[in-house]
């Protein structure tokens, strides 16, 4: 697959540099998906088959008081890359979060579902995925929620659970919320799984996520566990934690239209097994 990468130097863009020999890899520095017109200059000089659009503005709480900045990421940065492709003939897959819905229902999330973002960097990513579909009915957007991966990437801090497994080995107390559910997903399976699909020529909205749920503090004991480490983790609820965005309880997405990927205690056991011994 002749395909580019954006946003490569995160946690799922350096998977799937990883999982596709020759692909062209942009980092944010390198190209900013804001920059409209340099984005459609490095689809015209690659020629790729495929855009893999990993760039996003994530700090969720940041974005709180800097919503312009997530919009200009999420919302204008994905419907430039829309807009570029469409106009290339090129596929295009977006990829968007769990944070779309309010977290309301009692059950996972399916495509079919209404959107209710509850914060800024919820409705950015709400509005990028609306232009994406409207600018480029042919493109893959991707719903996927609590990922961790990315071994070597460039992100900031790495991944929730490299996060915790550094905390307790400073010995620093870990306080994790309980009442809000996930499905934590490693980078690699996602990645693995967003390849088939786009060679499948699926199209429109599809969630993409591990087999399971589970509050961020079982997901902290699991990474724990895995590593080694054995240190206490204080489940606490929402309303005692220190983010400022709402966010939602129930994270959690199931799909209408693909299998779940394999159980997230798998992948994590995996993330553990390739984590250096000392990171």
């Amino acid at each position: 697959m002749n395909a580019l990468v954006l946003g490569a130097g995160g946690q799922l863009g350096s998977d799937l540099v990883r999982l596709l020999p020759g692909a062209v890899a942009m980092t944010r520095e390198e190209l900013s998906v804001t920059d409209a017109a340099g984005l459609r200059g490095a689809l015209e000089r690659h020629r790729p088959e495929v855009v893999f659009n990993c760039a996003a503005y994530n700090p969720v709480d940041k974005a709180e008081t800097e919503p312009e900045q997530a919009l200009a990421v999420n919302s204008d940065g994905a419907f430039n890359a829309a807009a570029a492709c469409r106009s290339l003939g090129v596929v295009l897959v977006h990829y968007s979060t769990n944070f779309v819905f309010d977290g309301r229902l009692d059950r996972p999330y399916l495509e079919s579902d209404a959107v209710g973002p509850l914060g800024a960097y919820a409705r950015s990513k709400a509005d990028g995925e609306r232009r994406v579909l409207a600018e480029h009915p042919a493109a893959l957007v991707i719903r996927t929620a609590a990922l961790f991966g990315g071994i070597g990437s460039r992100a900031k801090g790495g991944s929730f659970p490299d996060r915790i497994v550094r905390a307790a080995r400073d010995g620093r107390p870990l306080a994790v919320v309980a009442d809000q559910k996930v499905n934590p997903t490693y980078t690699r399976d996602l990645a693995e799984a967003s390849i088939e699909l786009a060679s499948s020529g699926m199209a429109g909205l599809v969630h993409v996520v591990a087999d399971g749920c589970c509050g961020w503090d079982e997901f902290a004991r699991a990474a724990l566990s895995e590593c080694g480490v054995d240190w206490p983790v204080e489940s606490v609820s929402t309303s005692a934690s220190a983010g400022v965005a709402r966010r939602p309880l129930n994270g959690c997405l199931g799909s209408e239209r693909v299998q779940a990927l394999r159980p997230w205690r798998e992948g994590l056991r995996d993330w553990a097994a390739q984590r250096p011994a000392d990171a």
